[in-house]
C-alpha cells in the first residue's frame, strides 16, 4: 500500500538541556519520545533515527511497531539523521513527513491533517503553520525530492530543500502554536509545563 511515512529525527544530543535529555522528559506519564511515536503510529508508518550504540532512547521505544535507525554520524547534526532516514524509506513511501521529537503540542489530528493534504496534493511540499500563518513543523516532502536529502550537511535540517523548492510549498494551518512549540532548554520545559497546567 502506498503511503507517506513519518520520520522522527531523534539522534541529537539535547545539547541545550544542560545534561538532561529533552526527548526522555516525562509527559502524560511517559517519555516524550515514546508519546510522540505513539501519536505518529496512529497516523502512518514511523521511522525514528537514534544515536548509535547503547542509548536510553532505545528503551523508551521498546515494544513499538516502528523502524529504529541508528545514526553513527549523528554528531554532524540534523542532516545526518535526515539523510539516513530518507535513504531507509521503502519504495512505497509516497512522501516523508519530518516530525521533530520535541514538539509536544502536535496531536494525532495535526499529523493527520498534514498527511491528508499530501494525499490531496501528492507533488507538493506540505508545511504546517501556526494559526496565524507563521511557518513551522511538521513538513512533508514528496518522494520526488528524496534525492535532494543526500546533499544535506551540518545542522540546518531541510531548510535548503524548502528554499530551493518554495514554489512547491503548500501551507496548512494547525491550531494555536502547535506548529511552533519546541522544547530545547530547561526553561522551555518549565514554561510549557506551567502553561499546560493552566
Amino acid at each position: 500500500m502506498n503511503t507517506a511515512t513519518i520520520l522522527i529525527p531523534a539522534a541529537g544530543n539535547s545539547s541545550r538541556m544542560r545534561g538532561a535529555d529533552k526527548l526522555l522528559q516525562t509527559v502524560d506519564g511517559i517519555p516524550l519520545l515514546r508519546r510522540q511515536v505513539v501519536r505518529a503510529l496512529s497516523v502512518a508508518p514511523v521511522v525514528v533515527t537514534v544515536p548509535a550504540g547503547r542509548h536510553p532512547r532505545y528503551a523508551a521505544l521498546d515494544g513499538l511497531a516502528l523502524t529504529l535507525l541508528p545514526v553513527p554520524d549523528a554528531a554532524e547534526g540534523m542532516a545526518a539523521s535526515l539523510r539516513r532516514g530518507i535513504q531507509s524509506l521503502p519504495p512505497q513511501a509516497t512522501g516523508a513527513m519530518i516530525v521533530p521529537g520535541d514538539m509536544p503540542d502536535l496531536s494525532e489530528q495535526d499529523l493527520s491533517r498534514i498527511i491528508n493534504a499530501h494525499y490531496d496534493k501528492p507533488d507538493a511540499i506540505i508545511q504546517a503553520t501556526a494559526a496565524d500563518g507563521t511557518p513551522g513543523h511538521p513538513v512533508l516532502f514528496p518522494r520526488a525530492l528524496f534525492s535532494h536529502f543526500g546533499r544535506l550537511s551540518g545542522d540546518e535540517g531541510a531548510r535548503a530543500i524548502l528554499r530551493d523548492n518554495r514554489d512547491l510549498v503548500q501551507r496548512v494551518a494547525l491550531p494555536g502554536k502547535h506548529a511552533l512549540t519546541d522544547l530545547d532548554t530547561p526553561e522551555d520545559w518549565d514554561n510549557w509545563r506551567a502553561r499546560s497546567e493552566n
